[in-house]
This record gives C-alpha cells, structure tokens and sequence, in this order.
C-alpha cells in the first residue's frame, strides 16, 4: 500500500510540474504547414480569392454528462483558419485573398476617408483626391463545418482487486469540413471537397478502496491523468487538408497548371558557373587597379644592394630581419573555379548582415538582402556561394541515383 500511494505522489507530482511549467504565449503552427508549402509553384498570375463566411452548421453543443451545455462544440469563426490556409499556400504565392469578413467596416471607413477629403480637400485645383477602388474577386471559397459527431469510439480496459485497480479509457470525436470555389463570372461551383479529422481524448489512472481493521478503517485513494486533442487545432488540420486538396483536385480538372520544374545536366550547370566567375573577376580587377600598389619589401642585409632600389619610394627597405616564410600553395580547386588565390575555403567566407539591420559600416548591399562593408567582400561571398555550390554538385550530380 505504500508503494502504490508513493507511485501516485509522484505521478500527481508530474501532472503539477506540468501544470506549473506551461510557459508564455507562443506562435502556433499550422497542423498541415509542411503540406502547404511543398505545393507546387502556380504557373501564372496569382489567384484572387474572397471568402464571405465559412460558419459552424453544425448546430453541435459541447458533449457533457448530466448537464445541459450551452458552449459550441466547434469554433464560430472557422473563417479565420480558411484565410490562413489560403495565404499560406506555397508560401503565399498561390492566392491573394480580399476582405469580406468585415466588408460593413471596410466600407464605412472608407466613406469617412472620402467625407474627411470633400471637407479639407475641396479647395484644391484638382478637387479632393479620389480614392482607388477595391478589388474584385474572381472565385469565392464557401462552405462550412457541417458535421460533429461524438463518441464514435468509445472503450477501455481496466483491472481491480481487492478494492485496488487501475484503468485506461478512450473516446473519438469526428469533425467533417465541406468546401467549395465558386466562379463569380458563372456562378458554376467548379470544385468541391470534403475532409474530416478525429478527435481523441484518453484518461489513464489508479484509485484504491479498501477497508481495514474488521471494517472499521476506510482508505481511499486515487490518481489519473487525461488528454484531450483540442477541438480548435483538429477544425484547422481539417481546412488545411481541404485547401491543399482544392488545389490539386483544379490541377487535375485543368482549371490551373503547376510550374515544371527544369532540371540542368551538370555540364550547363558548370557553364553558368563559369559566366559567373568571369562577371565576379571583373569586378574584382575593377576594385584591384583603382586601389594604390603596395610597396615591396627589400632585405637591406642582401649583398649588391642598388641605390636605385634603396631611393625607390615605393620600396620598404628592413635590416637585421629573417626573411619571411613562403605561404603554403593555394587551394587548387577554388583557383581553378574562382580564380581567387586563398589558402582555404574559410577566407572566402565573409561577415555580413541583413539589409533590415544594416549600419553605417555595412554600405554595399547585394541581391541576396544582406550586405557588407566593403565591394569586395561582396565579391568574396559571392565567389564563396560558387565553389561550395560546384562541389556540392560534384558530390551529387543531378540525375544520380541519390538525387
């Protein structure tokens, strides 16, 4: 009995460290976000999109046991999860989503703005400035949450003896989402769809009842833990899952084409570097001539010294000094790819930060958004993006097995 009451101190102990560690406020993920951004790249312009409502019709209250509940079993502003999916797909290339939530407050805000220019505005030659008209959609997304079914699954399994025991329980819930894209120019429906995601709920525990003393003595314990999926996070899977399925069920029905993808062989890879390379010496001999020569160094203890060399200005004469150690052979490979003499590929790597963060020392920025203190260093990162970009090709060519 002791041992059994120490396992459920501890476990309890767990469930409150638990409690007591749940940490801030944080940004949730989106259940299918991987899906959404492996979809393929749209082959033409983006799709404009309005979504007027997407409600629960569900009509569904939150199961309870002996007791009335009045709070729904799903969310009543699914539509906010629809938008998410919609401009999150391909990483916000796939759709351009119009506001038509709260198109009531955008129209009445834009009158204020409009009566605010009459009034300050009418005395300007031009009149008060117009203000540009909103968007118009092409295709509407409807649907809803039409289905919540409960306790589709219910079981368990459990043991007790002499009045000591334990059990585990599980329930499953059924959430169905149906959607549709409408054309606004036909009022045709050209797609629908429908998906639907479990909810699981589990519940594990231990409990003792058990008299002692002839009776006299009750002893009573127990201890439990349960987990339930949250009904908000399976509704958003479900959208989700319905969104990606929208768009490749219009690729299949032709009503839109995915972008191929062009694959190089190695040798036009290899080209392109090159035409690289050279555009990168350019600039780089550009950079050399305009800066001054350094002076050479002579070793004033070397016999048949000239006065011709030692009245030279741009020679650096030292005396009682060892003649310095020749630098090791340069890496053969970034020679040979871009033209750089460096002993190793970490001298080509340069420090840099993004264009948002720039400060005074940071004045040359490139394509990539970041930028560096000076031209060349661009050039160095540059040509430091080629040759790691050239062996990792050489390590996995396209068109291998790997690839």
């Amino acid at each position: 009995m002791v041992l059994l009451l120490t396992g459920c101190g501890s476990t309890a102990q767990e469930s409150l460290e638990i409690y007591g560690n749940a940490g801030a406020a944080r940004i949730q993920p989106a259940p299918l976000a991987e899906k959404l951004e492996t979809v393929p790249e749209l082959d033409g312009k983006t799709i404009t999109i309005a979504v007027y409502s997407f409600t629960d019709k569900t009509g569904q209250r939150k199961p309870a046991d002996n007791i009335a509940n009045l709070s729904s079993a799903v969310t009543q502003g699914a539509e906010v999860w629809v938008i998410k999916a919609l401009q999150e797909a391909g990483n916000g290339t796939w759709f351009e989503v119009l506001e038509r939530i709260g198109l009531d407050n955008l129209v009445k805000e834009r009158q204020l703005i409009r009566n605010t220019r009459e009034v300050y505005e009418k005395d300007l030659p031009n009149g008060p400035s117009p203000l540009k008209p909103m968007r118009f959609a092409g295709l509407i997304l409807e649907g809803g949450i039409i289905g919540y079914d409960s306790n589709v699954a219910i079981g368990g399994v459990g043991a007790r003896y002499l009045g000591i025991g334990a059990q585990t329980e599980y329930r499953i819930d059924t959430v169905t989402v149906v959607m549709r894209v409408v054309s606004v120019s036909t009022g045709k429906v050209l797609l629908n769809v429908a998906t639907e995601k479990t909810i699981a709920s589990t519940r594990s525990g231990v409990d003792m009842f058990k008299f002692f003393d002839l009776g006299t003595k009750l002893v009573e314990a127990e201890n439990g833990y349960s987990v339930n999926e949250p009904v908000n996070y399976a509704v958003r899977a479900a959208i989700e899952a319905g969104i990606v399925e929208l768009i490749y069920d219009g690729e299949r029905k032709g009503l839109w084409k995915f972008k191929k993808k062009v694959y190089t062989s190695v040798k036009e890879d290899k080209k392109q570097a090159k035409s690289k390379v050279e555009v990168i010496e350019k600039k780089i001999n550009k950079i050399a001539e305009a800066e001054p020569k350094p002076k050479r160094v002579v070793n004033l203890n070397k016999p048949r010294l000239s006065r011709r060399v030692i009245d030279n200005p741009h020679v650096i004469i030292y005396a009682d000094i060892k003649t310095p150690k020749r630098k090791p052979k340069c890496e053969k490979d970034v020679l040979r790819i871009t033209k750089f003499c460096v002993l190793d590929l970490e001298e080509l790597k340069v420090s840099s930060v993004h264009v948002d963060d720039v400060g005074h020392e940071y004045g040359v920025c490139g394509k990539n958004n970041y930028c560096y203190k000076t031209p060349l260093d661009l050039y160095k990162h540059e040509a430091y993006t080629i040759i790691t970009e050239h062996r990792r090709m050489m390590k996995h060519p396209k068109g291998s097995r790997r690839e």
